[in-house]
């Protein structure tokens, strides 16, 4: 028989440089800016990210990052 092996990589990806919305902000920008990350057309997902993403989650995670 022949067993399939399964891995799992843990990476540490960053975080922001404060706990604040505005930090919060620039860090998801940039790593989910990134193509390597998100690999979708760019022009759904610009408008995606910077009308919808942004907007909302970033006050919700910095208030995460405060706690």
């Amino acid at each position: 028989m022949h067993q399939t092996k399964t891995g799992i990589l843990l990476a540490n990806l960053g975080t922001p440089d404060a706990p604040t919305p505005g930090a919060v902000k620039r860090y998801l920008r940039q790593f989910l800016s990134d193509k390597r990350v998100v690999d979708t057309s760019r022009l759904l997902w610009w408008p995606l990210l910077r009308g919808v993403i942004l907007p909302i989650r970033s006050p919700r995670v910095a208030k995460l990052y405060q706690s």
